[in-house]
């Protein structure tokens, strides 16, 4: 493994209390403040650098994550994915951005920000799951947008998706605009042996990497990358436009510490958790249960199709100090990663095979719908969010114009977009989700006038 530039700084940092006459107010006093790690938790410094301005041991480490990942270079994030989107966006410096219509609401909120229209590409779906758009779906998409425009694709999705940005990236050189990839899912990809050109940095102008989500790196770590030296000035701006200025610098360290630890040990790391993952299909496939065919480390059983409730089996398996990433009324989600123990996913496998012999649980799934509920397009965007508008009851906001986003948390994509017509079907998927957004006291905001 390289040199850790700033884990290093951070661990050779052991002035006493009454020497810390800086941030952050904790002072790193133990006995006062007893949460672990404080003592790295410091501001910059003269031997700390700037990750606004980076000429030290920030700028050493970005670069060696750049080489990591192939990229021209590389700026670490410790406000999220969220933010290097809107950094991506920004530097694109576009009115328009041909996007899959599940793209995270950041996208949207980006768009909003930075006064650019989304042209919505709607996914396909299978077995319940949206899909990619295709590349042809790009092509059409970029034939009708004209100029002055890019395209922002996200790959993988939560469930393990990964798009055709091989195919995806020749249609936009041929139309000269630049691809964007929300990558937030996929970080680990790069060092995936067995997945060779899956990673977004193999085909992406510009593309996040949300760490924290699938490496060994703290939550909101993340990093955005860029292969065309053209937008680096771009991107700098951006950043310092949209992130904080108070970053955490052991989410930098840990930012630094995933990236040069998967470099070392990923390969075989991942290699041997796609085989944990194949052994855990088989067993479920003999309690009678499909898992969804994605392509990242992680499981996601589909018990609608068992007529099992997911949320009866995630309350038993919680029952047993097993927690899985999300539930959407036919799939849980069992989110993995490269860290994940040795055998971990057979062993989730069979447990669950031992809670589903429960004949209470047999016939307890709702029906749904076989795709995701989405609004209908109906106006612009942008026209949308400008425009007059009321809070109104989601039980009385079918066919109304939705003048926000709103949606179900996670996945955080939006089950209806300002300028879209909210049906009957949206508002009662967001009446009865457990964790939603854009609501006001269970209300939504509608357009009055355009």
């Amino acid at each position: 493994m390289h040199k850790l530039h700033i884990y290093g700084a951070l661990k050779a940092y052991k002035t006493p209390p009454f020497a810390r006459f800086h941030m952050p107010g904790h002072k790193a006093n133990a006995r006062r403040f007893p949460f672990a790690g404080a003592a790295a938790d410091i501001t910059e410094l003269s031997f700390s650098d700037c990750l606004e301005a980076p000429d030290g041991i920030i700028a050493a480490a970005q670069s060696e994550i750049a080489h990591a990942l192939g990229a021209a270079f590389s700026h670490i994030l410790t406000d999220g994915s969220s933010c290097g989107v809107f950094a991506m966006l920004y530097a694109a410096h576009v009115r328009k951005v041909v996007a899959a219509r599940n793209s995270h609401k950041s996208v949207y909120h980006a768009c909003a920000v930075l006064g650019i229209e989304p042209i919505l590409l709607r996914n396909p779906c299978k077995d319940g799951v949206l899909l990619p758009p295709t590349a042809a779906d790009v092509a059409a998409a970029l034939q009708t947008a004209g100029n002055d425009c890019a395209v922002l694709l996200t790959s993988p999705d939560y469930f393990g998706n990964v798009a055709d940005l091989a195919g995806i990236r020749a249609v936009c050189e041929g139309f000269g605009v630049p691809l964007l990839v929300d990558g937030a899912h996929g970080a680990y990809l790069r060092f995936d042996a067995a997945a060779p050109g899956v990673y977004a940095g193999c085909h992406a102008d510009l593309w996040v990497d949300g760490s924290h989500k699938t490496m060994p790196t703290l939550t909101q770590g993340a990093l955005l990358n860029g292969r065309d030296a053209r937008f680096a000035a771009a991107v700098r701006e951006g950043l310092n436009i949209f992130r904080t200025t108070s970053p955490s610098y052991p989410i930098m360290a840990s930012v630094e510490y995933g990236v040069q630890y998967m470099a070392q040990r990923g390969a075989s790391l991942i290699a041997a958790r796609r085989k944990d993952l194949a052994r855990a299909r088989q067993i479920l496939q003999k309690f009678g249960l499909f898992a969804y065919d994605g392509q990242t480390l992680s499981l996601a059983v589909d018990f609608g199709r068992a007529g099992i409730a997911p949320r009866a089996v995630q309350r038993r398996l919680e029952a047993c100090g097993i927690y899985a990433e999300a539930e959407d009324g036919r799939y849980l989600l069992f989110y993995g990663s490269p860290l994940l123990p040795q055998g971990a996913f057979a062993r989730l496998a069979r447990r669950i095979g031992r809670i589903v012999r429960d004949p209470a649980l047999q016939g307890t799934a709702e029906l749904r719908a076989e795709e995701p509920v989405y609004g209908q397009p109906a106006y612009g965007y942008a026209a949308a969010l400008g425009a007059k508008r009321a809070l109104v009851p989601l039980a009385e906001s079918a066919g109304r114009i939705a003048a926000c986003n709103a949606g179900i948390t996670p996945p955080c994509c939006p089950s209806v977009v300002a300028g879209e017509r909210i049906t009957a079907e949206v508002a009662a998927a967001l009446a009865q989700a457990e964790h939603v957004f854009g609501l006001q006291d269970g209300k939504i905001a509608v357009v009055l006038e355009l």
